[in-house]
């Protein structure tokens, strides 16, 4: 059990793996936003934008690689962690330095942008922070923190905290909601963006104080009971809206999952067909619309599929059935069916004609250009004696410029005998002629020389 015990305790010792005083260095010179770093920031901002804009992905992730705004938040943390108070007015400073410069840059690029895509997917996922958006922050601190105290740091521990945690953004997504003029962006963005940044805060605390970092003073009982206070209100002020949103998130995703359950398994009622529906789970309670096809819906079939979506969670007044085109079909008369399939069906006539006629223009284009062979062959065997086979080949002479070249046709000859230079130039010339080409090589191949 003494083995078992020192071997755990050698598994997560961290006293031998980190370097407190080059981590505290590290942390204290990536604070301050001066030169470089202003403009690195601004382009990471405009970056993020462009990416929210066009809903891609793989741009932001470039942008979150690049923006340096982790420093100011790991510096605060470093400074209550250690009760360092000039460290933590140095970080508030240009903390609030960095939110307002993101803020602004994403602002005018909104302004001025001329794209506004129908579904804005990334920029409305900035504004409903959740649970797990919390858990990520958190543990993405944990590990931004402990990247940076290691002895022996690198690999992609740092790049893949800047990613996960998604500082950036939020921040942009701020700056469309007040180019646009929307509260919920705004108040949603900047909401998720204050998870993140108390939450990296508190594992930067507590990680600085389980490894014992040096403080700057001793803090007395009474002011640590108050941080401790102050801490407990602003992490439950946070954590109970994205307590809240995580429920609605799992009830909102439960009701799509019954509704598509429901749906597939009552696509055939009867007569009916659902052939479309659409959930609304920004109502409260969420709805669904179901919409038919074919004959108007029977009473039972109706009552079934009360019934089966009630056992699903899924009340009758949440579900809205839309017959239209049901009915559409009810009311067409005899004759207004058969000339709709009349028309249908020389419709599609026309098409498949339109169709082959494109393809025999393309076969005879191809037959155009086909090289007569056997004919040819009969030709030249009827005046050259000896020749047994030609072998045409199409192609083009190439040019010393790069430009392209002529047409050639290569003709190779199989013959029984040798063929005397003269008739070979005369062949030439025939063939040309005879398959109206400028260019023409003949190549003899004759069993015996």
């Amino acid at each position: 059990m003494n083995r078992i015990s020192r071997f755990f305790r050698s598994l997560v010792n961290m006293k031998d793996h980190v370097d407190v005083q080059a981590a505290e260095a590290r942390i204290r010179a990536g604070i301050a936003f001066r030169g470089p770093n202003v403009f690195i920031l601004a382009c990471a901002i405009i970056i993020a934008s462009v990416g929210l804009n066009l809903n891609s992905i793989p741009v932001i992730i470039g942008a979150m690689l690049i923006s340096p705004v982790m420093g100011p938040i790991l510096g605060f943390g470093l400074g209550l962690g250690t009760n360092d108070t000039a460290l933590v007015k140095e970080s508030v400073k240009n903390f609030v330095v960095m939110v307002l410069i993101s803020i602004l840059a994403s602002t005018l690029f909104y302004l001025i942008s001329p794209l506004q895509l129908e579904k804005q997917t990334e920029l409305l996922a900035r504004t409903n922070p959740t649970l797990y958006d919390v858990l990520i922050a958190l543990f993405g601190g944990f590990a931004g923190i402990l990247e940076n105290s290691r002895r022996e740091r690198g690999g992609t521990v740092i790049p893949g905290v800047a990613i996960a945690t998604a500082l950036m953004p939020p921040l942009c997504t701020v700056g469309y909601g007040i180019a646009h003029l929307e509260p919920r962006f705004i108040l949603g963005a900047f909401y998720l963006f204050l998870i993140n940044t108390v939450f990296i805060t508190m594992a930067t605390v507590v990680t600085v104080k389980y490894l014992h970092f040096p403080s700057a003073f001793a803090a007395d009982e009474a002011r640590r009971r108050r941080d401790t206070r102050w801490s407990a209100v602003i992490i439950i002020a946070l954590l109970v809206p994205s307590v809240l949103s995580a429920i609605q998130m799992i009830q909102d995703n439960n009701f799509q999952r019954n509704v598509e359950r429901l749906v597939q398994q009552n696509k055939n009622l009867g007569k009916s067909y659902i052939y479309d529906y659409k959930t609304d789970v920004e109502a409260n309670p969420p709805t669904v619309d179901l919409y038919m096809a074919g004959e108007k819906m029977e009473a039972i079939s109706r009552e079934r599929l009360f019934l089966e979506a009630e056992e699903a969670g899924i009340t009758r007044s949440q579900i809205t059935i839309h017959e239209d085109a049901a009915f559409q079909f009810e009311q067409l008369s005899e004759s207004e069916l058969i000339r709709g399939i009349i028309d249908g069906h020389n419709q599609q006539v026309n098409e498949l004609e339109q169709k082959l006629q494109e393809l025999s223009g393309e076969l005879q284009k191809y037959k155009n250009r086909e090289l007569p062979t056997e004919l040819l062959t009969r030709e030249l065997a009827a005046q050259y004696d000896g020749i047994r086979s030609v072998t045409l080949t199409r192609g083009q002479r190439v040019q010393a410029d790069d430009q392209g070249g002529k047409e050639i046709i290569v003709a190779i000859l199989q013959t029984a005998r040798s063929v005397k230079e003269a008739d070979r130039l005369r062949i030439r010339n025939w063939l040309q002629v005879r398959l109206g080409v400028e260019e023409v090589d003949v190549i003899v191949n004759s069993e015996r020389k």
